[in-house]
């Protein structure tokens, strides 16, 4: 087994070593501004005061970080471990009531929130909330850009006086300093949510620790260096874009070109401008970068490697990339883990698969009933023992004594997932394990029949899911979405016809609906439960007709 010996420090400890080691170097590229790694220090130090002396935050309390990634969620997010305190995450997209239920879950009163969210949030004050900082991206950008700048981030800061409401300006002004660091390794660092795929999302307990053994093991297990610039354009909010855009570059020391939004355009011009070598997303932000019919007019050279996790990359669309040169390297994790479990080797990456255990990390393929080990090649759940599993889910017992469970003296987390592992030890994602489609008793797993899908020239997204079926029980179905030069020169029967060639006859989907965009998470995951639960309440209200 693979091991590493990460630093028994407080995650800040990163940020202040790397001001002490590159002082004047461009930590975050935001837009054409920089700003140093000893100006985002001196930053994340006031942050830290104010929460402290004027937000009343101690020792252990649960945070809100509620914006897009931009250089005050770096720093509010290392503010808010510099007061000692739990950074909560949440992604940009959740509303009003979902805001609510994550502040009463987490039992968090204090909250740093971004300009354009601030209205989602206001009905909470004085109530939820007490104290909220509110930034304005516009304060960083301090130089003129060519880069086509969202409305949102361009806007002007706004007055805003409500009690207990400051901007962030004005905490930065005010000077404040942070009393002495104290939480230690074995103390709450993150607590990021669940995307819910399983139910009502729950906060995932971490310690610094926990996430130091996976920034650090993933930075060394890619040979990363401080030279290289990297790209930040996952979401934050979420573990990937977490560990890979922010945590592991910071302990490097690494360049960072951030984006809030996806932009193909925006991110092929960083790329050219700033040599990026490298960045971590999840294969949708792949596929849409290289579909770019003007991908050819930019320099691209830099680029070394392509990362990430959160679904498996179609193996057809790896071998595009491969075809241009750009290897993607594969990995998996989970909230639970703090991201990467699995990373595919430098070496020797095979495609769509999750890659081999990581540093520390003990993975097995189970029986899900009698969680019994199974031989290779057979499929079964996917369970993890390792230093980044998290301590288990806040104020949920029930549930965290579900998802940990014990094998051979050792605490596992079940992940839920099914998969195998191959002769050579790399393990293979084969599906969820409550995304099953039976269709006639025959298994169809839905991720299979999307990878083999992706080989049609013309289809862009898919999205396999279960339909009810009065012979079948259920049937297979297809939402797809076609790439530009073949909408209106493809119909449904001729996809029908390809995959009766391409796989066997009851994966086959009976049923394919061509849509102009899949619903995706905040962290660009295809939302197939969303399309699912259409697809039943569809089906059911025909039944009642």
């Amino acid at each position: 087994m693979r091991t590493l010996d990460a630093p028994a420090t407080n995650l800040f400890y990163n940020a202040e070593v790397s001001a002490r080691r590159y002082p004047d170097k461009p930590f975050l590229v935001f837009y054409d501004t920089a700003v140093t790694f000893a100006e985002f220090f001196d930053e994340a130090e006031r942050v830290a005061g104010f929460l402290e002396q004027q937000c009343s935050v101690r020792k252990g309390d649960r945070v809100l970080l509620l914006m897009q990634n931009s250089p005050q969620f770096v720093v509010g997010y290392y503010a808010i471990l510099r007061a000692n305190a739990v950074v909560v995450p949440l992604n940009p997209m959740n509303l009003t009531q979902e805001i609510l239920r994550f502040a009463d879950d987490a039992q968090a009163r204090t909250m740093i929130v971004s300009q354009e969210l601030y209205p989602r949030i206001e009905p909470l004050l004085g109530t939820s909330l007490t104290s909220v900082i509110v930034a304005a991206y516009s304060d960083y950008l301090k130089k003129p850009t060519t880069l086509p700048v969202p409305d949102f981030i361009a806007a002007p800061r706004l007055e805003l006086a409500a009690p207990g409401v400051t901007q962030w300006r004005d905490v930065l002004a005010s000077g404040l300093r942070p009393g002495p660091l104290t939480a230690g390794p074995d103390d709450l660092c993150v607590m990021p949510y669940t995307s819910g795929t399983t139910g009502q999302p729950k906060g995932c307990m971490h310690t610094h620790r926990s996430v130091m053994h996976t920034l650090v093991g993933s930075m060394r297990w890619f040979a990363m260096q401080p030279e290289i610039t990297l790209m930040s354009v996952a979401p934050l909010f979420h573990v990937t874009g977490m560990q890979g855009g922010m945590n592991g570059p910071l302990y490097i020391g690494n360049t960072v070109v951030m984006l809030p939004r996806w932009d193909r355009n925006a991110a092929a011009e960083c790329v050219q401008r700033y040599r990026i070598s490298s960045w971590t997303a999840v294969p949708t932000m792949i596929q849409d970068f290289f579909a770019n019919p003007n991908i050819a007019n930019y320099d691209l050279s830099s680029i070394r490697r392509l990362s990430g996790g959160g679904a498996a990359m179609p193996a057809a669309v790896a071998q595009r990339l491969l075809d241009m040169g750009v290897t993607y390297y594969e990995g998996y994790g989970l909230s639970e883990t703090m991201a990467a479990t699995h990373l595919n080797p430098l070496e020797h990456p095979k495609k769509q698969c999750l890659g081999i255990p990581s540093y520390d990390v003990d993975s097995r393929v189970v029986d899900p009933v009698t969680l019994t080990e199974l031989p290779a090649g057979e499929v079964g759940e996917i369970v993890i023992h390792a230093p980044q599993v998290f301590l288990g889910y806040w104020n949920k017992p029930l549930d965290s004594a579900q998802a940990l469970v014990e094998i051979d003296g050792k605490r596992f987390l079940r992940t839920g997932d099914l998969g195998r592992v191959d002769d050579d030890g790399y393990f293979f994602m084969v599906d969820r394990l409550k995304r099953m489609i039976n269709a006639s008793g025959f298994k169809v797993w839905p991720t299979e029949v999307e990878s083999l899908m992706y080989q049609h020239p013309a289809i862009l997204e898919a999205c396999v899911i279960g339909a009810l079926d009065a012979h079948r029980g259920e049937t297979v179905k297809a939402v797809i979405v076609p790439r530009s030069e073949w909408r209106g020169r493809i119909d449904a029967q001729a996809i029908v016809d390809w995959c009766r060639e391409n796989m066997a006859a009851y994966k086959v989907p009976r049923i394919v609906e061509f849509v102009d965009a899949l619903p995706k998470s905040g962290a660009g995951k295809i939302m197939w439960r969303e399309l699912q639960d259409r697809e039943t309440a569809a089906s059911q209200r025909a039944k009642n007709s």
